[in-house]
């Protein structure tokens, strides 16, 4: 079975200012806080979040892949000429990482909790 894109997330430097552009732009509703989760509409669209790292990269956009183990991802994509720019992490829902394919382009990797 393929693996999925479950998620996207929007960088962004200036958060309110982005928040205000895509809710105007879309008609978006977007949660205040941390995370600020995006909602696109829809039962079945896909959803997203809005994040200020505080450092840098600060304006990116990520699709998120479902996979069921990271690390052996994070692997695959080291054999196939690709790199790890952030290793797993965990987070409340499951963990994530950030790969790089070989010409530099950022994919997220999301394993959910069972």
């Amino acid at each position: 079975m393929p693996n999925p894109v479950v998620h996207f997330e929007i960088g962004c430097k200036d958060k309110p200012a982005t928040q205000a552009f895509y809710t105007q732009l879309f008609d978006w509703k977007i949660d205040d806080g941390m995370p600020s989760y995006i909602h696109t509409g829809g039962e079945n669209a896909l959803t997203g979040h809005l994040n200020s790292l505080g450092h840098e990269p600060h304006n990116y956009t990520i699709v998120y892949v479902q996979v069921d183990n990271v690390p052996t991802y994070m692997k695959k994509a080291i054999e196939l000429g690709g790199k790890v720019l952030v290793p797993e992490v965990p987070i409340p829902t499951g963990s994530i990482a950030w790969i790089a394919d070989p010409e530099g382009t950022i994919v997220g990797l999301f394993r959910r909790n069972a």
